[in-house]
């Protein structure tokens, strides 16, 4: 399934934290019934430090070793709801969280359950002007490259939006002069 074409200001509803769908949704360790309090803890907007909760449980079965799973696609559009309610204070992993999961989506071609796919691309199209709204708080490069990505794969070039992820300022000075010498 390729990216949809959708308007930043519209929202398809989200899959809501007390429905029976969770428990028929997978991650990297079975069914997803374990994620809707771990979402309940980014109202928050706790910040992403190595292997502090929710967010170490989020990736580690959301978005395993490159692989996506059902219930991916449906934390992406409540990541994306609680970036928008306050992008200047939400940390990097707000958009690079949404940013993986579809890199790793379009790398291992995976569907998305149609009841989900609505509102994950609509999620996905608010990346942009999220970023915008985050534009005058400080970035660091980890910020920098997170929000890039998220651009990249809003507008479809998910390819790029890896590579971006990769560019530590070591990476991209070394790229430069591979450029300039090539």
């Amino acid at each position: 399934m390729t990216a949809k074409k959708t308007s930043p200001s519209h929202s398809c509803s989200r899959l809501s934290l007390d429905a029976p769908r969770w428990s028929e949704l997978t991650h990297a360790y079975g069914s997803a019934k374990d994620i809707p309090p771990l979402l309940a803890q980014l109202k928050s907007i706790p910040e992403c430090k190595g292997d502090e909760e929710p967010w170490f449980s989020l990736w580690s079965a959301l978005a395993h070793q490159g692989d996506v799973y059902t219930a991916s696609f449906a934390v992406v559009p409540f990541v994306i709801e609680v970036l928008a309610s306050n992008p200047a204070q939400a940390s990097y992993v707000y958009f690079d969280f949404p940013a993986w999961v579809e890199i790793c989506r379009q790398k291992n071609s995976t569907e998305i359950p149609e009841d989900l796919a609505d509102a994950y691309f609509s999620s996905l199209a608010r990346l942009p002007h999220l970023v915008s709204e985050a534009s005058n708080r400080p970035w660091d490069h980890v910020f920098l490259r997170c929000a890039l990505s998220a651009i990249a794969v809003a507008k479809g070039h998910p390819a790029i939006a890896e590579a971006i992820t990769e560019l530590s300022t070591e990476v991209a000075a070394d790229f430069v002069q591979w450029f300039h010498e090539r």
